[in-house]
């Protein structure tokens, strides 16, 4: 950021995996960049995300909701996680839980996901089986604002890939990350502008 610029916005990305689309944002997020990663939080101790973060210089901190007896009790202890990070947005990179409406409501439109179908198709799990199953000959990933209810909030950008006639769940799957890899630095870099226009990229 040059002299007299806005701060940064402060992003903290959640995850529960190897934590790829969390290395793609954090290395799109250097130099003149909008944002600033502050903190790559997971609810899994040995997701092998948080080794990458480490080697990229970013603050980490592990949630473990197994620990919790309850979606509550595990909730409380990610706002004390995230509290000294101060974020200004969250970013979910692969977050294998389903955030309660109280923890949404607290940060309307500063919550995005990255899903990978066409939403509003297929919400939920196994997009890339159920894809073929319905005979697409389009697939992809969407970006949008997270609320109360799943893989529903507004569309802030989306990237298509073919389905092919020999695709497997897994090699659509590879196609649609690669798509993912590309869509979500995009986005997150025009929500960080103050930019909410939809993004389709092909």
């Amino acid at each position: 950021m040059t002299a007299g610029s806005p701060e940064p916005v402060r992003v903290a990305i959640l995850i529960s995996g190897s934590g790829s689309n969390m290395v793609r944002l954090v290395e799109s997020m250097t130099g003149e960049h909008p944002a600033r990663p502050v903190l790559v939080l997971s609810n899994v101790p040995g997701a092998g995300g948080l080794d990458r973060a480490r080697a990229l210089g970013v603050p980490t901190a592990v949630v473990d909701h197994r620990a919790h007896p309850d979606r509550a009790a595990f909730e409380a202890a990610l706002e004390e996680a995230l509290a000294p990070a101060r974020p200004d947005l969250i970013c979910l990179a692969g977050f294998m839980r389903v955030l309660s409406a109280d923890f949404v409501a607290r940060r309307a439109g500063r919550i995005l996901n990255i899903h990978p179908s066409l939403l509003p198709k297929f919400r939920g799990l196994d997009t890339h089986a159920r894809a073929l199953a319905a005979g697409e000959t389009r697939h992809g990933c969407t970006v949008h604002e997270v609320t109360p209810a799943l893989d529903d909030g507004p569309i802030l950008g989306q990237a298509e890939v073919p389905v092919l006639p020999d695709d497997t769940p897994e090699t659509l799957a590879a196609r649609v990350l690669e798509a993912e890899h590309r869509l979500y630095p995009a986005v997150l870099r025009r929500v960080a502008e103050g930019d909410r226009t939809p993004l389709r990229l092909d």
